[in-house]
């Protein structure tokens, strides 16, 4: 059911949303929270669908608020939908004008009671989520910084206005790589020299996951570029050789250990409404994403050689590496990693000048065997050549 208000009130919502839930057949709400979303009018119809496709795990009162500030005096539309696919409900809310840089007025008399409420930002957020006036009914403040254009500037400013209850999209998007990393040194624990994170140009993730590292290995990280999607590898180099993650087409990674076959693992891309339903599943303060951001400010204040992978311990960890990759060939008659295989094998190869010389040294000794071979002849063609000139001497000396 569709309900359109122009021109309305609070107070007018919510009789519509009881009338909607009468009409349904169902008087009883059933939902466990409010998910506040602050959208412009651009991407509002892509917000309200992950947030209702999020509602399908958690039944939630989704309040779509649109602010058009301006002059003039200040107004409310509303479009109220129960039903129709939709899992709980959702309101489409207007503000124009004045009302607009009151939006709290409007939504705090909306929001359902004795449950916790979200507060989403699908356009990145602002700097302080928990100084904006919709920020403060929230007990969890969702901010994007993908989609914002100086993520970077952003995470700074957050940290520094960072309160419990504070998250961000970008780093939701690590969860499943912080956990396979996290498992693979309890699986194969060692000492990590230093570690390396390969993703597209200025992904927040990237910058995130290279906090989170260098906090708890305390190594130097190092960030380079890829054509993406988003992160496409994450290694950690140690001196059995490097711990590596990859997914190159943002579906399907390969885990790579030392002395192991490599591993496939599905790790996809996950989709807007899947990270919201994520972060209502965890509505207590995320201490470690807190720790990040701290690091975070120290890391962009560290020098450029800080943030650098020693070449000595990428020559160790590529040398154990290839040692590996041939002690796995022998016992499973299969290299650990096709990679580590290739520079095994090119390992093998002599250099070009030693190739050159051997080259040089075979043809020489192949002319003097010919030379030998071809001396008896030589000497016999030349015995005989002296044997016919004789007789031929002796002939004209008889005519003579």
């Amino acid at each position: 059911m569709i309900i359109d208000l122009t021109g309305t009130t609070s107070s007018e919502i919510a009789s519509a949303l009881i009338k909607a839930r009468r009409n349904a057949g169902s008087p009883a709400m059933g939902m466990v929270g409010t998910i506040v979303v602050v959208v412009d009018e651009a991407s509002h119809h892509d917000a309200m669908k992950a947030a209702n496709e999020a509602g399908r795990e958690h039944p939630s009162r989704v309040l779509v608020a649109i602010l058009r500030p301006g002059r003039g005096d200040g107004g409310l539309d509303a479009e109220v939908r129960v039903g129709e696919g939709v899992p709980g409900e959702a309101v489409l809310l207007r503000l124009h004008g004045e009302l607009a840089k009151v939006p709290e007025s409007v939504v705090t008399p909306l929001l359902l009671p004795d449950s916790p409420v979200i507060v989403w930002w699908p356009g990145g957020g602002p700097k302080v989520p928990a100084t904006d006036p919709l920020g403060k009914l929230g007990r969890r403040r969702v901010t994007d910084a993908a989609a914002t254009r100086r993520a970077s500037v952003d995470f700074s400013a957050r940290a520094e206005g960072y309160q419990p209850g504070d998250t961000d999209f970008a780093w939701a998007r690590l969860t499943p790589w912080r956990a396979l990393m996290a498992a693979a040194l309890d699986q194969y624990p060692a000492h990590v020299t230093g570690a390396e994170v390969v993703s597209a140009k200025g992904n927040p993730s990237a910058d995130l996951m290279a906090a989170w590292l260098q906090c708890k290995l305390g190594v130097a990280v190092e960030q380079k570029n890829s054509r993406g999607p988003g992160l496409t590898a994450v290694r950690l180099f140690t001196p059995a050789g490097p711990i590596e993650l990859s997914r190159p087409d943002g579906a399907i990674a390969t885990f790579s250990v030392p002395g192991q076959p490599d591993r496939p693992v599905a790790l996809k891309r996950r989709t807007t409404s899947e990270l919201l339903s994520e972060e209502l599943r965890r509505l207590d303060p995320d201490d470690v994403y807190a720790q990040t951001l701290a690091c975070m400010v120290e890391r962009e204040a560290m020098p450029a050689d800080a943030k650098k992978v020693s070449a000595a311990d990428r020559r160790s960890a590529q040398s154990a590496a290839e040692k590996a990759a041939v002690r796995t060939a022998a016992v499973s008659g299969k290299a650990a990693s096709t990679a580590l295989e290739a520079h095994a094998a090119d390992a093998k190869k002599p250099a070009p000048k030693a190739a050159a010389k051997k080259t040089a040294a075979k043809k020489t000794s192949a002319a003097a065997k010919s030379a030998r071979k071809k001396a008896p002849a030589a000497k016999q063609a030349t015995t005989k050549k002296a044997a016919a000139k004789k007789a031929t001497g002796k002939r004209v000396a008889g005519r003579s």
